[in-house]
């Protein structure tokens, strides 16, 4: 649930550096002439949102449990790895937005990069420790795993290409599962979306023309995406046991789709720049076809 909250958080920082996408986007050649200015207002800025949203989330979170002595905790096999997809694309934003500022302020575009991972893997380490604090949980490797995953997708794609090829993507579907466990999957529309993992899909969106020569006249914004999802789970590890729930059958389900990487539509306005960012992060319904651990396949003629 904690990287849940935080990802409404990067949602509302990319709606405030998309502001400067424009600029950002102007700065493709390394240089030396770091911006003072820019980069102590970068700094405080980060570290007024560092200290302040991990002691929001102590306070609004962790004060409610019981603490106990630093000790590990193996989730691997809750929600099918679900949450496991979430911490990778948490820590892959938090490296995109990390970078942005970064170079904003004057980096060279290698410094910004590793700068922006970093800060992904310092932020998301500290969740863990609390955690690992906490009676309820424990410090995850797994979750350590994820995180350093998702890291590492935006910052080698940066040294390689400085530009992301493929971009991390979440989507969402309403589902009927959350009546059966309210409490873990949500009461509402809203706390469904975070909590409800039947009804989220996590994608690698690859953009097709960055592979194609220059000269090439395929649409530049045209994605294919390959997605991972899970179905059928009312509980953690376990599904609940209830005579007034249903048995499910817990399934993974491997999707594939095509996206639209809304960052490279043409556009001069600043204001749809920034919207597109926005809304980069989310996988655009489209046709899809899933294959899934119950040996079915399945056509949706759009998929959320």
């Amino acid at each position: 649930m904690r990287f849940r909250l935080i990802l409404i958080g990067i949602v509302f920082s990319l709606a405030v550096y998309s502001q400067d996408s424009a600029s950002y986007h102007s700065l493709r050649t390394d240089t030396s002439a770091v911006h003072k200015g820019r980069m102590i207002g970068v700094l405080s800025v980060q570290g007024a949102l560092y200290i302040g949203s991990l002691s929001g989330l102590y306070f609004l979170w962790y004060s409610n449990y019981p603490q106990s002595s630093f000790h590990l905790f193996n989730d691997d096999n809750e929600w099918l790895q679900m949450d496991k997809c979430g911490h990778a694309t948490t820590s892959y934003y938090i490296s995109m937005i990390g970078n942005w500022s970064y170079r904003w302020a004057g980096l060279s575009r290698k410094q910004s990069a590793w700068f922006g991972g970093l800060l992904a893997e310092a932020y998301m380490l500290n969740i863990e420790i609390l955690d690992g604090f906490s009676a309820e949980w424990g410090f995850s490797v797994g979750d350590f795993t994820a995180n350093t995953l998702g890291a590492a997708i935006f910052v080698s794609q940066q040294l390689i290409w400085d530009e992301q090829r493929f971009r991390l993507k979440f989507s969402y579907h309403q589902t009927t599962y959350p009546v059966y466990n309210p409490d873990q999957l949500g009461r509402n529309l809203i706390q469904q979306m975070l909590k409800d993992y039947n009804g989220q899909s996590y994608w690698l969106s690859g953009n097709i023309s960055t592979f194609l020569p220059k000269t090439s006249k395929f649409p530049k914004w045209l994605n294919i995406a390959i997605g991972y999802g899970a179905g059928g789970m009312t509980g953690a590890s376990a599904n609940v046991i209830n005579p007034n729930v249903p048995p499910q059958q817990r399934y993974r389900r491997f999707l594939l789709s095509v996206d639209v990487d809304l960052t490279r539509i043409p556009t001069r306005s600043k204001f749809l720049k920034g919207v597109f960012t926005v809304l980069s992060f989310i996988k655009i319904p489209a046709p899809a076809i899933e294959y899934n651990s119950l040996g079915n396949f399945r056509f949706y003629p759009i998929y959320y």
